[in-house]
């Protein structure tokens, strides 16, 4: 059955309604009948939805706390302009209005509905602290319909840290953007502060993955498949892990945050390079699995618990200077999260060096020689994260425990597409392609012989 009211339905369903293709109306319909339907008990007929009723058709797949939330998203819904939404359960018109604004809305359609679903008593101001319960219930129940509609893409939810630890880091980072009267507060005076509608909808309009979230949980929950629906992927496919052999310090909500701050051509795949836990403790194998593999993110634990590491936007390189660019990134994880991005300082984005008496030899990030925003030593298992206090170049804060740590564990991921070879303009030395083989020659002290015996390059690169 297609959808058409007519005249007797209010000109909010009208207006709502012509979002919708013609080929998703029947969609919408579907859900609708199904919900209002007998095949939840309610028998033929039935002219108003209950919780009871909603809490049936979405069974396990949605928390029942999230449920009643959006039962109360709907109820709010005030299609007639009277402030006075019907008694006893949600109408069709009611239900319809809801989908229509969360899936299809502006922030200012959204407001007072995902305020509604935040105070769960009615209108008025919401404390910060109700926003950050409604922001868990939410992530918990993402979480939920990531695992039972296996939206994983290769990633293990065993095999990662506890998502319901990252789950409240996610949610704290997404409440602190919240503003109130225009002003973002420390996270404890915002969870007493009152926040009214219009906080709500600049907190929508400004973090965009509140939608993606509330997208998610209405499409998979009450079955809204649209042909112009959620489409952005929570979750990077992952490659090249053999879960059975590795347990990453990553969890897959902080996972979710952090490909989001990647650059939009990055954000697909992640492929596994190197942990110490595989790999070993080896400043060389580092080397040997990072260099000319394109842009990387570094994840890092300390053994205090922190855990903090960087974005390199291009291929890493072993050289005695600065690269990168300004897509390069600081971040910690635990036990805040937070993202900090180039301040255009200077341009010491990313520094890999190994070898040399006169130069610092480990790898860095940020800040400058010897002071780098993150340091990992070629005398590999210790680092330091000396910016007081901030970072330079991304003005970050000291993102370990103590300002010289000690390494618990490390794991570098490649992003995006792999790199494409580029053809070779010379005869190589089989030590070019072996990365640890040469850094190892050079902590000896032996010389390449076969260096003098390449032919000359025809044109130089910097």
């Amino acid at each position: 059955m297609v959808m058409d009211m007519g005249n007797s339905e209010s000109v909010s369903f009208q207006k709502r309604l012509s979002r919708f293709r013609p080929e998703e109306r029947p969609v919408i319909d579907g859900v609708l009948d199904k919900l209002l339907g007998g095949e939840v008990g309610a028998g033929k007929g039935a002219e108003v939805l209950t919780l009871k009723m909603l809490k049936l058709f979405l069974n396990d797949l949605v928390t029942a706390s999230m449920a009643a939330r959006i039962y109360d998203g709907m109820r709010s819904v005030d299609p007639t302009g009277k402030t006075a939404p019907p008694s006893g359960g949600v109408s069709k018109e009611q239900v319809l209005i809801f989908l229509s604004d969360m899936l299809r809305g502006t922030a200012e359609e959204k407001g007072p509905l995902v305020q509604a679903m935040i105070s769960r008593a009615g209108s008025g101001p919401v404390k910060g602290g109700q926003v950050k319960e409604f922001t868990e219930d939410l992530l918990s129940t993402v979480m939920q319909i990531v695992k039972h509609k296996k939206l994983l893409e290769g990633w293990s939810l065993e095999r990662t840290r506890d998502s319901a630890e990252g789950v409240k880091l996610l949610a704290t980072q997404m409440t602190s953007e919240l503003k109130v009267a225009g002003v973002q507060l420390p996270v404890n005076e915002l969870l007493e502060a009152d926040c009214d509608q219009r906080s709500i909808e600049d907190w929508l309009f400004r973090v965009s993955s509140l939608s993606v979230f509330l997208g998610l949980v209405l499409s998979e929950g009450l079955g809204v498949h649209l042909s112009q629906g959620p489409v952005r992927r929570l979750l990077p496919q992952c490659r090249n892990v053999r879960w059975s052999e590795f347990q990453s310090i990553l969890d897959l909500p902080c996972l979710m945050y952090l490909n989001s701050q990647l650059p939009s051509a990055m954000q697909d795949q992640w492929r596994f390079l190197f942990s110490t836990r595989l790999h070993g403790e080896s400043f060389s194998q580092l080397c040997g699995q990072v260099v000319r593999k394109g842009p990387t993110v570094l994840v890092l634990r300390d053994n205090r618990g922190h855990v903090f590491g960087g974005f390199a936007s291009q291929s890493w390189e072993i050289k005695p200077k600065f690269q990168g660019n300004n897509q390069c990134f600081l971040f910690s994880l635990c036990p805040s999260l937070s993202v900090y991005t180039d301040t255009g300082y200077n341009d010491h984005y990313m520094y890999l060096n190994q070898g040399q008496q006169t130069m610092p030899n480990g790898l860095g990030m940020g800040g400058q020689h010897y002071y780098f925003g993150l340091w990992l030593d070629s005398d590999f298992g210790k680092g330091h994260s000396r910016a007081k206090p901030c970072c330079s170049t991304y003005s970050s804060p000291q993102l370990s425990a103590e300002e010289e740590f000690i390494l618990d564990c490390l794991e570098v991921w490649a992003v995006g597409e792999p790199p494409e070879e580029l053809p070779s303009k010379t005869k190589r030395s089989v030590l070019d392609s072996d990365v640890e083989i040469q850094a190892m020659m050079e902590m000896t002290g032996k010389s390449r012989h076969s260096e003098g015996l390449r032919e000359p390059l025809e044109e130089e690169e910097d």
